[in-house]
């Protein structure tokens, strides 16, 4: 299990959608997280400390915990499915520890509400986990790929993802800024 934060917040600008850039604190490992767009402004507002006039759904469960004396002890993003992240949340209850099943991105909106630590199993970070090398690796086929215009199944091409395509569009200069 290691511990991530939050390192960013993205939009691919050819179809819009989010993704949540995890960082490993340990190391120069990155975890993208596809979100939709409710959940990724939800991480956002409270990331940014932008104040709302009314509670947003995720302020309303951090609020129900907190009256029923249950605090997340920690976010665990525990596997990955079909392309889907599952994650767990750590809820103290009683002097107990239970775990709840919990989209990925629920469970990172609550961390960043609740202050906790956020972790992902050993065999996310193996599975999923990419360093900047590797992104910018995959930029390059990428570019290299359009600029010669070759068919795409020939010898020695490399098969590029449609998340590796996802990753090509994302400004690698300004990660983290």
């Amino acid at each position: 299990m290691e511990e991530i934060t939050i390192e960013s917040i993205r939009v691919n600008l050819s179809n819009y959608q989010r993704v949540v850039i995890l960082k490993l604190k340990s190391k120069d490992l990155y975890i993208p997280i596809w979100v939709g767009s409710n959940e990724a402004d939800s991480i956002a507002v409270k990331l940014q400390k932008v104040n709302l006039p009314r509670p947003l759904t995720h302020d309303l469960i951090i609020t129900l915990l907190d009256k029923l004396n249950v605090t997340i002890e920690y976010v665990l993003i525990d596997s990955m499915k079909n392309e889907t992240f599952y994650a767990k949340l750590a809820l103290k209850i009683n002097d107990k520890v239970e775990f709840i099943d919990s989209r990925a991105s629920d469970a990172i909106a609550l961390a960043v509400r609740a202050a906790c630590p956020i972790y992902a199993n050993d065999n996310v970070v193996n599975n999923v986990g990419v360093s900047l090398d590797h992104m910018a690796k995959t930029a390059e086929n990428k570019s290299q790929k359009y600029l010669n215009k070759e068919n795409k199944n020939q010898s020695g091409d490399i098969d590029i993802s449609e998340f590796a395509d996802f990753l090509d569009s994302l400004d690698l200069d300004n990660l983290g800024k």
